[in-house]
């Protein structure tokens, strides 16, 4: 009987609880669902109103900011930033301020980076308000069934003056609608800030919201244009690193209808952002959140390139009345130093932020190459050497020669044994110079004969390449090298030999003005080019010559072209392959006395022969 009355109150307990759910939470569920959508439905109409959201999602800006962003008549920089009513930002790293008329993070110049080696020269300005000549900023702000707010248009009141490390700073706004805006700025002693935001609905309805944070840059800025070097938006979506170039965004938009075509991608993190050679401004979302990236560009009604970079939260938030909700995005803006931005990935869950470096295709070996240049180049620091970071190129040229000295060794010796072969071979040029096919089956013989492949010292030098050009992007794109000094004339790696003809090669003191020094010309010549040149040549006397007459002429004429080719390259560079090209010689040099060889060709006499 006990039993039975068991069954029969569980068999209750059920039906009850299958009939609350069918009629009771179900309908509840299905209605609150219905509403979301409704009210995001209403969210995608208001923001497609306003010029303000594409149907994909991405956010754009509004017509009025489009026709005032820039204009023939922007003001100085200064003049700009003074006519707003501003929080000043303060730190070892950053200088600048914050625009209390939109929220906006618009003034941001770099304390411990010049744009020239001259102390008196101007600090890197990284970001720029609108009305000045080039506006580059970041915006934070909702997009939702009440409209756009927190971001152009809102104007916020500021608890303190100035925001540095120690002060976090807190602004406060009130919308028509009855919201209650605050927003929390913090900044570290490097590069990152982190932004707070919170709404508060003091309506007597519920609100819909998603919380958007872009990047907005005015003007293509002036690129190196190099093929090996990225420069434009980048960001790490979904763990996957995205590099796109500003004429990609140029050639999808829609010129016809003035229309925007962005990318846009779902994904949960990452980050997005416009990068350049060494400087890098980037939006980091709340990590665990889902959100839409994408890349755009317009062109304004002033005719002027604007590039966008946008993450816009999936999450349509449901504010009932007396409730409140709050988003976290982060902001870095500022150098690309390899241990700081590793930082940021390590310890602020950052993904992938170091490959904002473009480390290239061989990002595998690239990067540790960076990493041990960065070891060394500090412990060299530790010991008082000042020209650090070019010692370290040295140092680090001399450990790839001994960590590819069997492949070298191997690739020098049948060089070296084709030298010794190089008279044989002329006197069967000579002997059959007008039957190439007679020719080319003795020269085939004698290779047989003495045990030697024409192409063996090839590929060892091959399997090299990757590292060697892994270095070479290494040097070229770091901002570690950036006005490092080195010793004599050279006082920033990163620039092209100061030296030329004008000067004497520096005997003359003397600036020479830029449009004279100036392109690929024998002007430009600066003395490491043409030490680099001289070694080229050294080398080249030591390599067995080409067979046809007009390739040994060619093969001549390299060091000459690589001379100035490499004139208005990094100065860092061109010492890089000067000490290479010098240790290759000295180890073929060696080899070959060991094997006999005389460097003109033929073998040495054994008496004379040195070991």
């Amino acid at each position: 009987m006990d039993n039975k009355n068991l069954f029969m109150a569980i068999a209750v307990s059920l039906a009850i609880l299958f009939g609350w759910q069918l009629f009771v939470e179900g309908p509840r569920q299905e209605a609150q669902l219905a509403e979301q959508e409704r009210q995001a439905a209403i969210i995608q109409e208001n923001i497609k109103a306003n010029g303000k959201l594409a149907s994909d999602g991405s956010i754009q800006l509004p017509p009025a900011v489009h026709n005032n962003i820039i204009n023939t008549n922007s003001k100085p920089r200064n003049e700009v930033i003074s006519s707003n009513r501003r929080v000043k930002l303060s730190s070892k790293s950053l200088s600048g301020s914050i625009n209390l008329d939109n929220g906006r993070i618009d003034d941001i110049v770099m304390e411990e980076y010049r744009n020239s080696i001259d102390p008196d020269s101007n600090k890197i300005t990284l970001l720029s308000p609108t009305g000045s000549l080039n506006p580059y900023f970041a915006e934070f702000g909702w997009i939702g069934s009440e409209g756009t707010f927190g971001g152009s248009g809102t104007n916020w009141q500021s608890s303190s003056s100035t925001l540095t490390p120690a002060t976090p700073v807190v602004l406060t706004a009130e919308t028509k609608k009855g919201l209650a805006l605050k927003r929390t700025y913090s900044l570290d002693e490097k590069f990152m800030f982190t932004i707070v935001d919170t709404v508060k609905n003091n309506s007597d309805k519920p609100i819909y919201l998603q919380s958007f944070a872009r990047l907005v840059r005015v003007n293509t800025p002036d690129t190196l244009g190099f093929f090996i070097l990225h420069e434009g938006p980048i960001g790490v979506i979904d763990g996957t690193l995205q590099e796109i170039k500003y004429s990609t965004l140029k050639d999808d938009y829609d010129a016809d209808n003035r229309k925007p075509q962005p990318t846009t991608t779902s994904t949960t993190g990452g980050w997005l952002g416009i990068t350049d050679k060494y400087w890098l401004a980037a939006v980091v979302p709340d990590q665990n959140v889902s959100v839409n990236a994408s890349f755009s560009y317009q062109e304004t009604s002033s005719g002027a390139d604007l590039y966008q970079t946008d993450i816009l939260e999936k999450n349509v938030h449901t504010v009932m009345p007396g409730a409140s909700v709050e988003v976290t995005n982060r902001l870095f803006a500022g150098a690309k130093v390899f241990d700081t931005l590793t930082e940021y990935r390590d310890e602020q869950n950052v993904p992938r932020l170091e490959m904002a470096i473009d480390f290239g295709w061989f990002f595998f070996i690239t990067k540790p190459l960076l990493q041990v240049l960065i070891v060394i180049a500090e412990q060299l620091e530790n010991i008082g050497i000042k020209a650090n970071f070019g010692v370290a190129i040295l140092v680090v040229t001399v450990i790839l020669k001994i960590f590819f000295f069997p492949l070298a060794n191997k690739s020098y010796k049948s060089m070296s044994k084709m030298k010794a072969l190089q008279p044989k071979m002329t006197e069967l040029r000579e002997k059959y110079g007008d039957d190439k096919r007679k020719m080319q089956q003795e020269l085939m013989g004698m290779y047989k004969r003495e045990k030697v492949n024409p192409v063996s010292g090839c590929l060892p030098m091959v399997l090299q390449i990757p590292v060697f050009f892994a270095l070479y992007k290494v040097l070229f794109t770091s901002i570690e090298m950036r006005q490092s000094p080195f010793y004599g004339w050279v006082h920033d790696l990163s620039e092209r030999d100061p030296t030329n003809i004008f000067q004497l090669f520096g005997l003359i003191p003397w600036d020479v003005p830029s449009f004279l020094a100036a392109g690929t010309s024998f002007i430009a010549l600066g003395l490491w080019p043409l030490f680099m040149g001289i070694s080229m040549f050294l080398q080249q006397k030591l390599n067995p010559a080409p067979a046809d007459p007009i390739q040994a002429r060619m093969f001549m004429l390299m060091p000459i072209m690589f001379m100035f080719f490499l004139a208005n390259f990094p100065v860092g560079l061109v010492i890089y392959w000067t000490w290479n090209n010098l240790l290759s010689v000295a180890q073929q040099y060696v080899i070959m006395r060991r094997m006999g060889v005389s460097i003109g060709g033929g073998t040495i006499n054994k008496g004379t022969k040195t070991t």
